[in-house]
């Protein structure tokens, strides 16, 4: 079986229609289907079947896929591999970073590897962890976080590895009745009007674990994704938030810590199996754990 060949197979699993891989690999979509079909009389097995307009893969298909996974995993090694032969790990990574995320780890990142020679080429993808096998489809590493109770999103085509664990907080404005407290219980916060982000994302479990304790509802007034919106809010007194502890820039807002309910995001990177073997992609992430653990542990 044509290395090639698998690429389309690979390409086709991660982003469904035959249409967005003959976009992504610069062929027409008659050609990506012809190699489809040539692969499938190479495997000797049916890997695709109908689905309505579209195909899908076969249970031959996905487990395919996981082995295309493996070879094209082994070539990236080999090149590497070549690669370091002449010298230290160079090369190109791609990485995608959920905004607050990016704010907080970028700069330390992208420090950690001058002069390292390899390039980083970064960008913002805000989107639950179930969609970041989606995302590895174009990139080499990919930043997400998810509520510390959720099931991580390691799998057969997913290498996923905890980087940090972010506490989170409730954000009040100076004048807020609980200000003073330094802590405060979820029962306490049951009339609030709650300032919060769309559902899927850590922030709004740990407002689902506070209904669970209270047995009330959150008031929720606004839905916004962009954190410093959310500050904004609060500091005009409009709402209260919970807010990952390391991602708060309003200088006005007041800090408090929850208790009674476990309430911190972790953050996730996530490769496809065995890209860390690459040593440009291993740099990148050596690069993630110590801006990471210069967050967690700063210089006192």
């Amino acid at each position: 079986m044509a290395i090639e060949r698998l690429r389309v197979l690979r390409e086709l699993a991660d982003r469904g229609t035959v249409a967005a891989v003959a976009e992504a690999l610069s062929m027409t979509p008659s050609a990506v289907s012809q190699q489809l079909k040539v692969l499938a009389r190479e495997a000797g097995v049916t890997l695709l079947e109908p689905d309505g307009r579209r195909v899908r893969l076969t249970d031959a298909g996905r487990a395919l896929v996981v082995r295309a996974d493996e070879v094209l995993a082994a070539m990236d090694r080999a090149v590497a591999e070549m690669a370091s032969y002449r010298g230290s790990p160079r090369g190109l990574v791609r990485v995608a970073l959920f905004p607050s995320g990016a704010a907080l780890l970028l700069p330390g990142v992208l420090a950690e590897l001058a002069g390292t020679g390899v390039e980083v080429v970064a960008r913002d993808e805000d989107v639950p962890p179930s969609e970041v096998p989606r995302l590895l489809a174009d990139y080499d590493v990919v930043l997400t976080h998810r509520d510390e109770r959720a099931a991580s999103i390691d799998g057969p085509r997913v290498a996923s590895r905890v980087l940090m664990r972010e506490p989170i907080d409730v954000a009040v404005a100076p004048g807020h009745r609980l200000a003073r407290q330094g802590t405060v219980a979820p029962a306490e916060l049951a009339d609030e009007t709650w300032l919060s982000v769309r559902g899927g994302f850590p922030v709004d479990d740990v407002l689902r674990s506070i209904a669970t304790v209270t047995g009330v509802q959150p008031r929720i007034g606004q839905r916004l994704l962009d954190f410093a919106v959310i500050e904004a809010l609060v500091a005009t007194g409009y709402g209260v938030a919970v807010m990952p502890r390391f991602a708060v820039r309003h200088p006005d807002l007041v800090m408090l810590r929850l208790s009674g309910v476990r309430a911190a995001r972790l953050y996730d990177l996530a490769t496809r199996p065995h890209a860390e073997q690459r040593p440009a992609v291993a740099t990148v992430l050596a690069a993630f754990r110590a801006a990471a653990h210069a967050v967690v542990n700063p210089p006192k």
